[in-house]
């Protein structure tokens, strides 16, 4: 289940959205400032921000400049503006889609999985990305929020293969051919030793680990999106 932070400072829009989207499979945080929101963002993970812009004290384009700070989590700016200024501005800024409000349930619900779909696949640069978490090939880094992860160049192997393909369940075996070259007569140990590391490190940095790379007993891992 993914997981949604509504800000908006109405909350009849909060609780309109939240009735749209959570059918369709999303759990939902509903603030009304962008103080809150920041917070949130912060302490805990969120897949996807609905934004308003339209909001006192502290307006979206600031809460938006804040998050991207700290957090590449996508954001869609949510408005009863139209104007291609605005629109502009928000993709300069960092956001990644812009609806304008009245919107239609299914053209929000298309452009939140389109989003979703682009933010957590390979980008141009050949960088992986998933829930402010980043690997990059020509550099050989991991970041959490932009802070960096120390990997070894098998752990980061590894962790390039799960999210390269996310869900499908890769045998001990499988990853001892493939990134050791080892025959699999070689102990499972190997592995297993990689894989704890790998969590460690994770789990350390506060990414949440233990929710996506998965054992499957009998079998080997994978890791769950």
């Amino acid at each position: 289940m993914k997981t949604v932070l509504l800000i908006d400072d109405e909350k009849r829009m909060l609780d309109l959205l939240e009735l749209y989207i959570t059918p369709y499979g999303y759990k939902c945080i509903k603030k009304t400032s962008g103080k809150e929101a920041i917070s949130v963002v912060q302490e805990q993970n969120v897949d996807l921000i609905l934004l308003d812009i339209m909001m006192p004290e502290m307006d979206g384009w600031t809460t938006l400049k804040h998050i991207r700070e700290f957090s590449h989590v996508p954001i869609i700016m949510l408005t009863a503006r139209n104007d291609k200024g605005d629109i502009v501005k928000g993709l300069k800024t960092g956001a990644d889609d812009y609806v304008s409000k009245p919107f239609d349930e299914e053209e929000l619900l298309a452009r939140m999985e389109a989003v979703i779909r682009r933010t957590s696949s390979d980008t141009n640069d050949g960088t992986l990305s998933f829930r402010d978490l980043t690997l990059d090939p020509t550099t050989v880094e991991v970041h959490y929020k932009n802070i960096k992860i120390p990997m070894t160049p098998k752990e980061f192997a590894l962790l390039e293969l799960f999210l390269k393909y996310q869900n499908k369940v890769f045998s001990r075996e499988h990853l001892l051919s493939t990134l050791w070259g080892l025959k699999v007569d070689t102990e499972d140990r190997t592995i297993d030793s990689h894989i704890r590391n790998l969590r460690e490190k994770l789990r350390k940095q506060g990414f949440p680990v233990d929710d996506h790379l998965k054992t499957v007993w009998g079998i080997g891992y994978k890791w769950s999106s």
